[in-house]
């Protein structure tokens, strides 16, 4: 007999070190009112940096907020994951990712996520500088290229000019990514092995 909690769809929400971290719960309460079971992981950055209100999003989730690789021989933390986002996603991660980096525990599930196919929504957030690196675009073209649903131009998400970045947190399109991740196709039983 399933458990109620394994009755709900499972999103992985990966928080990167951006400005818009700190409003992760938005994400997160919007995800669990709409039917989502949600296990947040945090980059050490984000974790340890002070970007993200580790109470705020462990009281809307339920969940401890995990950002680093489990023990040897200890127990899944988390049950599989329907779907991901990623989001804050930042430069050092969209161009880790897409060289398949797996060198923390947030890398290592969204890259096992596409290798997986697990339905995987990337929103980044990074400044017009950092966007006109030729890696950033091309990391970009990598990811859509591997099935990641990356929310960037036009009528998504586009860079902000430097040192603007926090006139834009208010205005971040959490739902974007959560819309996406609600209309994402189901993973064909495919499911990242959790942690």
């Amino acid at each position: 007999m399933a458990t109620p909690e394994r009755d709900r769809k499972v999103l992985y929400v990966v928080v990167c070190a951006a400005g818009p971290a700190r409003d992760a719960v938005r994400l997160v309460t919007a995800a669990t009112d709409r039917g989502w079971d949600v296990c947040v992981i945090a980059t050490r950055a984000a974790a340890e940096g002070g970007f993200i209100g580790r109470p705020a999003l462990e009281a809307a989730s339920g969940r401890p907020v995990r950002s680093d690789w489990r023990r040897a021989g200890e127990v899944k933390r988390n049950p599989p994951a329907d779907a991901v986002v990623v989001a804050p996603m930042t430069m050092n991660t969209v161009n880790k990712w897409a060289a398949g980096i797996a060198d923390t525990y947030a890398l290592g599930l969204v890259v096992e996520a596409v290798g997986v196919g697990l339905p995987v929504i990337a929103l980044p957030f990074w400044s017009s500088a950092l966007d006109s690196h030729p890696a950033t675009r091309r990391s970009i073209e990598i990811l859509r290229g591997s099935g990641v649903r990356v929310l960037y131009g036009d009528g998504e998400w586009t860079p902000h000019a430097p040192g603007t970045g926090e006139t834009r947190i208010a205005t971040y399109p959490w739902h974007r990514a959560l819309d996406e991740a609600s209309r994402a196709p189901a993973s064909g039983g495919s499911r990242a092995a959790g942690g």
